[in-house]
């Protein structure tokens, strides 16, 4: 009888290389990364949301200091509120852009988690984009055109929300 012992495994062992090894340091490195994306992704949006915030305190005070000058017309101080809040815009749009070249930096090349990562990626870039480029003007008129397109669902949806306010208030 010839000794097989030297081509005997320990129980317990796992052979480098083997399918079942790999696939747990794969599984791992997807975990890994799914999570360092998430972590950028919260990170940033408490960034942008902290911009926002910051954005909409200073529109604030420009509001109360605009109306406590009594020496300001009504339009001048329309005209500075509207351009403050222009700002906030642009700024929202470029934190949304730099999010997104976060996440492709962080994203994996591959697999579903980076198809996610780069698909969340360019729609958070088209969004910045946009708010740059348009401001709250531009979605004003894309609003009003969208209404003109569709009247009678624009109607209907606006019936909608003063039916829910209505009973959002009442109670």
């Amino acid at each position: 009888m010839a000794n097989n012992t030297g081509f005997m495994k320990n129980k317990g062992e796992d052979r480098p290389g083997t399918g079942s090894s790999f696939g747990t340091e794969m599984k791992h490195k997807a975990q890994d990364a799914g999570s360092a994306i998430a972590d950028k992704g919260r990170e940033a949006a408490a960034t942008v949301t902290d911009k926002a915030r910051d954005a909409m305190s200073a529109v604030s005070d420009k509001a109360r200091e605009t109306a406590s000058n009594l020496g300001n017309t009504a339009s001048e101080a329309a005209s500075n509120l509207g351009q403050k809040a222009e700002d906030a815009t642009t700024a929202v749009g470029g934190s949304m852009k730099s999010l997104a070249g976060t996440i492709r930096e962080n994203a994996p090349e591959g697999g579903f988690i980076g198809s996610a990562g780069s698909t969340l990626a360019d729609t958070l870039e088209k969004g910045g984009r946009y708010l740059e480029e348009q401001g709250l003007s531009g979605m004003g008129d894309d609003l009003t055109n969208l209404i003109r397109r569709n009247p009678v669902p624009a109607l209907l949806v606006g019936i909608g929300l003063g039916y829910l306010i209505a009973r959002a208030t009442r109670s």
